[in-house]
C-alpha cells in the first residue's frame, strides 16, 4: 500500500510533468511522469499521460506498453484505448487501431470525436483492402507504363527549369530548380517524371550496401534526417557548399514526411544524384515506405502537387534505395541501427534483396528502425519496431566486420548529434527545430581520409507559411501528432 505522502508527491510530480508537456518539453515530462509512477504505480492516468508523451517523441512501442498497463489497472480508462490506437496507427497497424477506436465509440456513443476517428480509421482499412485487391494483377507492372511521356505537353505558360529530350540533369538546371523551388513553384510533371525514370534505372543497378571511397584531397559530408524541411536543406548547402565532384555528400534517409516541402527536398536530392552519381549518395530511411508516406504527408503532398500515379512511382523508387554505406572500409552508415541477431556481415547486407516494403522484423527492418541504448545487450524497441542495441552489440559488429564506428540517424538530438558507445556509435540529425516545435539544432558530419568526424551544428531558418504535416493523414492530425 502506498503511503499518503507518496500519493501526494506523485500527484505533484504529475502536475509538474503536465506543465513540461504543455511547454512541449516531452522528454522532461516523461521523466516526471516516471517519478509519479515510481511513487504510486496504481494510477492509470500516469501511464496514459506518459503514453501521450511517448507518442510525441515517436516512442510508439513504449506508448503501447503504457496504454496496456493503464488498461490492466482499469479496463474502463478510455484514454488508454485512444493512446494505443494512435500508436498502432503511427506504425501502420490500422486494424489494431480500428479495434480500439471501436471500443471507445461503443463506450461513448454520443462522443463525436470518437465516432469521427472510428470512421476515418475504418476508411483507411477499407481503402487498403481495396487497393490490395485491385493490385493483385498488376504487381509486376510499373506505374510508369501507364504514363504517356511522349504526348505529355509542356505548356507555353510554364517558365520554370527545363530538361532536354534525354532528361539529362545539368548544374544550371539544378541551380534554376533550387531558385524555382525557393519561390514555391512546381517543376513541370514531364521533367519530374523524366528525373524519376532516370533515378529508378540508376538505383536498380546499385547493391544494397554501397562502398564509398573518400579521395585524399576531399572532405565527405554525412547528413541525417531532412524530413521535408527544404529551406533547412538549402541552409546546409549555404554553410557547406552544393554537392559536387569535390564536395561529396551522403544523405542518410528520411528525406520526406512531416515537413511540407518534401517534394522539393526529394527532387533536389535526386537531381544532384543524377548529376553526380559517384559523389552524391542516398540511403533509405524508415520513412521511405508506403505506410509512413500515407500517414505523415509525403503521399498527400505528391498527390496535391502532381498525382496518385507519381506517388505510387515514388514507392517503386524508394524500394530500390540502398540500405547502407561503408566509407573507406571503416565507417558503417545506415539510417536506423544494428541487428536483433549476431553474426550479420556487410557481405550479407551487400547481397540483400531490398526491393520491397520494409518488414516488421529481420535485417532490413533493423537497419531502418533500430536505436542504440546505453547499457549492454538488446531490448525491445521503444518504437515498437526494430530493436535497441547496446555498446557490446556495436563492438561485436565492428570487430566482426573490421570497421571503426557506426554513423546512424533516425533520432532527434538537442545538438543535432550524439556520440555514444564510447565513440563507436554516432547519431546525426539534420532537421533543426523538427516539425517547427522541438527546438533542436541540426547537424552534419564531415570526414576526411583519416575518418575523424567533425561536427557542424546549425539552427533552423525561416520557411514559407505552410505548417508541418499540412498534407498528413486527417486521422493523424486529429490525434494531436506533430
Amino acid at each position: 500500500m502506498v503511503s499518503l505522502t507518496l500519493v501526494e508527491e506523485a500527484e505533484q510530480d504529475k502536475i509538474t510533468a503536465n506543465q513540461f508537456f504543455k511547454d512541449k518539453k516531452y522528454l522532461v515530462s516523461i521523466e516526471w511522469y516516471t517519478k509519479a509512477i515510481e511513487k504510486n504505480p496504481s494510477v492509470p492516468a500516469y501511464y496514459g499521460n506518459r503514453s501521450f508523451a511517448y507518442l510525441k517523441t515517436e516512442c510508439f512501442g513504449y506508448a503501447i506498453t503504457d496504454a496496456d498497463k493503464a488498461l490492466e489497472l482499469d479496463r474502463t480508462y478510455l484514454k488508454a484505448y485512444y493512446r494505443r490506437a494512435e500508436a498502432n496507427m503511427a506504425l501502420g497497424r490500422y486494424k489494431k487501431s480500428l479495434a480500439d477506436y471501436d471500443t471507445v465509440r461503443r463506450a461513448r456513443p454520443k462522443d463525436k470525436d470518437a465516432q469521427v476517428k472510428f470512421k476515418e480509421c475504418d476508411k483507411i482499412v477499407k481503402r487498403l483492402a481495396f487497393e490490395r485487391a485491385i493490385n493483385v494483377d498488376s504487381l509486376k507492372k510499373s506505374v510508369i507504363e501507364s504514363v504517356d511521356m511522349e504526348n505529355m505537353v509542356v505548356e507555353d505558360s510554364y517558365t520554370g527549369p527545363k530538361l532536354g529530350d534525354d532528361f539529362k540533369v545539368s548544374l544550371q538546371f539544378m541551380e534554376e530548380l533550387i531558385a524555382w523551388y525557393r519561390n514555391q513553384k512546381v517543376l513541370h510533371r514531364k521533367y519530374a517524371y523524366g528525373m524519376l525514370i532516370s533515378i529508378k534505372k540508376y538505383f536498380e543497378t546499385q547493391p544494397s550496401l554501397v562502398r564509398v571511397t573518400i579521395p585524399s584531397s576531399n572532405k565527405f559530408t554525412v547528413c541525417g534526417d531532412i524530413h521535408g524541411q527544404f529551406y533547412d536543406l538549402l541552409n546546409i548547402f549555404e554553410i557547406n557548399g552544393l554537392p559536387s565532384e569535390t564536395n561529396p555528400y551522403l544523405f542518410n534517409g528520411d528525406f520526406v514526411d512531416r515537413g511540407s516541402f518534401s517534394v522539393e527536398v526529394i527532387f533536389t536530392l535526386f537531381g544532384f544524384k543524377l548529376l553526380y552519381p559517384d559523389h552524391m549518395f542516398m540511403a533509405r530511411g524508415n520513412h521511405e515506405s508506403i505506410n509512413m508516406n500515407q500517414m505523415y504527408g509525403f503521399d498527400g503532398e505528391v498527390k496535391e502537387k502532381y498525382s496518385k500515379n507519381m506517388s505510387d512511382f515514388f514507392t517503386e523508387i524508394f524500394n530500390w534505395l540502398p540500405l547502407c554505406h561503408v566509407i573507406n572500409n571503416g565507417v558503417f552508415v545506415t539510417h536506423g541501427g544494428l541487428f536483433q541477431e549476431d553474426g550479420i556481415t556487410i557481405e550479407d547486407i551487400e547481397n540483400f534483396d531490398r526491393n520491397r516494403q520494409p518488414p516488421e522484423s529481420g535485417v532490413m527492418c533493423d537497419l531502418l528502425w533500430s536505436d542504440p541504448q546505453c547499457f549492454s545487450g538488446r531490448s525491445a524497441s521503444k518504437r515498437g519496431v526494430g530493436v535497441q542495441f547496446g555498446p557490446d552489440v556495436t563492438n561485436a559488429f565492428l570487430e566482426r566486420n573490421r570497421l571503426k564506428y557506426v554513423i546512424r540517424s533516425h533520432e532527434v538530438k538537442d545538438e543535432g548529434y550524439e556520440v555514444s558507445h564510447d565513440g563507436k556509435c554516432i547519431t546525426v540529425f539534420s532537421a533543426p527545430n523538427y516539425c517547427d516545435q522541438m527546438g533542436n539544432k541540426g547537424a552534419f558530419i564531415t570526414l576526411k581520409e583519416d575518418l575523424v568526424p567533425k561536427f557542424t551544428t546549425f539552427d533552423a531558418v525561416p520557411h514559407p507559411d505552410v505548417k508541418p504535416m499540412a498534407y498528413a493523414n486527417n486521422l493523424l492530425k486529429m490525434s494531436g501528432f506533430m
